[in-house]
């Protein structure tokens, strides 16, 4: 297990405090967006798919003995290129329905992590499946909200042995083609009964950031969302950790989504950097909300677990049977007739199509597996 930081969440809240107290206007700005500057980051996305090369870094302060956070994909294991382990993905594991299971995967995906050199997971995905033809289908544990809960709250322990969890997309967001555009309107009863229980599992599981998704809710972006950042999930829900914007598009007013509870704008210097310094020098952005962000994130920064990882963690023999052992558990067989199963080894099977004698592993972007090491 990894060393927990030493005197618990009271020091780890004094030497926060501390670090606030030693940083200036200009690095509290700074720890409110990624440590990549927009040019160099977009060209490296364009010209290596960098989020499986490398993970995204953010809040690094040498001179205080800060290093960051280093963010990865990896709702069914890390994304990076290198040996990873590839999990079945979450909408196969949810079929498990295996509490256990589930948080012994997302320590296992957190400790390979970390052998990469990232402390920070985006593997606990739990949006409300609303149709199968959704393009995150396969990265959440399914339609309904007990399920979501449980199994997330789960992941989220898993990965805080060992690091940082990331719960998204919070909140609503069932729809890839316009999450850009689309306005989801929703009364209280079903926001507060069915799209929002299971994030505050997780939440109550100690997941140390939540990710705001792109998409609006009742006329509002939920990246600069207060009744949803603020209102509910830092005060109704007590959250102490940080809010981070969805990659790229996930703010559109700067001013405006720091105001309504947004901690950090990931993974380049965008929108904040354009507005905030001023918005800081006019009054317009108040000190206590911009410590407030900061002194989060040092909190979450400081509460990751020392320990030893390393590279020989990647698709260990440990965390490959683990896969195997989700995979298993995940088949569904919804009749027997007449006696299909178990197979008569004395019998042949013919497997026919255009993926007979492909590796189908699906998904693309952030669920991507890492091209590495799997159950299979």
């Amino acid at each position: 297990m990894p060393a927990s930081p030493e005197g618990g969440a009271e020091a780890i809240e004094r030497r926060a405090r501390d670090l606030l107290a030693q940083l200036s206007s200009a690095e509290k700005l700074a720890l409110l967006e990624g440590d990549t500057d927009f040019w160099p980051g977009m060209a490296d996305i364009a010209s290596r798919d960098a989020s499986h090369v490398h993970p995204w870094p953010a809040g690094a302060v040498p001179r205080l003995g800060l290093t960051g956070l280093q963010f990865v994909d990896a709702p069914r294991g890390v994304v990076l290129k290198g040996g990873a382990t590839t999990f079945p993905p979450p909408i196969a594991r949810g079929a498990c329905w295996d509490v256990d299971l589930e948080e012994r995967i997302g320590a296992a995906m957190a400790r390979e992590a970390r052998a990469f050199g990232a402390n920070w997971l985006a593997a606990v995905c739990v949006n409300l499946l609303r149709h199968p033809g959704w393009g995150r289908a396969q990265e959440t544990y399914g339609e309904d909200p007990v399920l979501l809960g449980a199994l997330g709250a789960a992941m989220t322990r898993g990965i805080q042995r060992h690091a940082v969890a990331c719960v998204k997309h919070f909140a609503l967001n069932s729809i890839d083609s316009s999450r850009f555009l689309v306005d989801v309107q929703v009364s209280e009863r079903v926001l507060h009964e069915l799209d929002l229980p299971h994030f505050r599992d997780c939440v109550e599981a100690g997941a140390g950031s939540v990710m705001s998704a792109y998409n609006q809710v009742n006329g509002m972006w939920c990246g600069q969302h207060p009744q949803l950042l603020t209102a509910i999930l830092k005060r109704r829900w007590g959250f102490r950790g940080f809010v981070v914007t969805d990659f790229i598009f996930g703010v559109r007013d700067g001013l405006a989504a720091v105001l309504a509870g947004q901690d950090l704008e990931m993974p380049f210097r965008m929108i904040f950097a354009g507005c905030l310094e001023a918005a800081l020098a006019d009054g317009q952005l108040p000190l206590d909300r911009l410590d407030d962000a900061v002194l989060r994130q040092l909190r979450v920064q400081l509460a990751v677990p020392e320990g030893n990882y390393p590279a020989s963690l990647r698709g260990c023999a440990e965390h490959r049977a683990l896969a195997r052992e989700a995979a298993t558990k995940a088949i569904v067989l919804l009749k027997n007739d007449p006696a299909l199963l178990p197979l008569d080894p004395g019998r042949s099977l013919a497997v026919i199509g255009p993926l007979a004698a492909v590796a189908n592993l699906g998904d693309r972007g952030s669920s991507e597996p890492g091209l590495s090491r799997g159950w299979w």
